[in-house]
């Protein structure tokens, strides 16, 4: 799958680190309200809703996605694999989580460096996230939050960062944890999801292409990265029926 703050966006390929639907939020920037700091579209886990933004009083635009999958080996069954939400107990593996897996491809700050601060924080709580366990070791994540704090955007979530680790891609994880997302977006009432996404992410174009995302809005050369603009594409679908 650009609020990416904490490594942003993005979308993974058929099935990569995790999609930027992405943004990653902690690396990736958030969308926001209508007023301030333009809301992020389509994950890029960036400005518009990514499509999910932040969730200071005015909505700040969010990146891309926060780690956005790349390009995987073609997948194979998620079965042993364990998606729940994620407790503070998660901090110090999904920290680490996020720093092995920092990529250009879906990232919209800079790499980590130490000293590390806490993976949680006041704007990104545990509740939001949902992890994916297999063999006893947490193997990626996917965030879920309101990209504009107004109640009447209230009915659309976006994903601010999808992640997976290397030694589990192929293995349908990111797959997993986007239609989770879904799941967890309609228990919270919402009739939307979006997410933002860097345009030269194609494995996570795809994959969030093939759970029903259709692109609705590209921001030309929002992002500069490694010396060349890079467009943030904005990406949603409705959670009806």
């Amino acid at each position: 799958m650009t609020e990416p703050e904490k490594n942003a966006p993005e979308a993974e390929a058929p099935e990569a680190g995790a999609p930027e639907a992405g943004a990653s939020e902690k690396n990736a920037p958030e969308a926001e309200a209508p007023e301030k700091n333009a809301p992020e579209a389509g994950a890029s886990e960036a400005g518009a809703p990514e499509a999910g933004a932040s969730k200071k009083n005015a909505p700040e635009a969010e990146a891309p996605e926060k780690n956005a999958p790349e390009a995987e080996a073609p997948e194979t069954e998620a079965s042993e694999t364990l998606i729940r939400v994620a407790v503070h107990g998660d901090d110090a593996d999904l920290g680490a989580l996020d720093r092995d897996t920092w990529s250009p491809l879906h990232a919209v700050v800079p790499a980590p460096v130490p000293p590390y601060g806490p993976f949680f924080d006041d704007r990104h709580l545990p509740e939001d996230y949902l992890v994916a366990v297999a063999g006893g070791e947490l193997v990626g994540y996917v965030r879920v939050a309101q990209p504009i704090p107004l109640a009447s955007h209230a009915h659309v979530l976006q994903i601010q960062g999808l992640v997976v680790a290397g030694s589990a891609r192929g293995r349908g994880v990111a797959r997993a944890l986007l239609r989770a997302a879904g799941d967890l977006a309609r228990k919270r009432g919402a009739t939307r999801l979006t997410l933002r996404v860097l345009g030269h992410n194609a494995p996570a174009r795809a994959l969030y292409a093939s759970e029903g995302f259709a692109v609705e809005g590209v921001l030309p050369g929002e992002f500069l990265i490694d010396g060349e603009y890079v467009d943030d594409v904005c990406m949603g679908r409705s959670l009806a029926g």
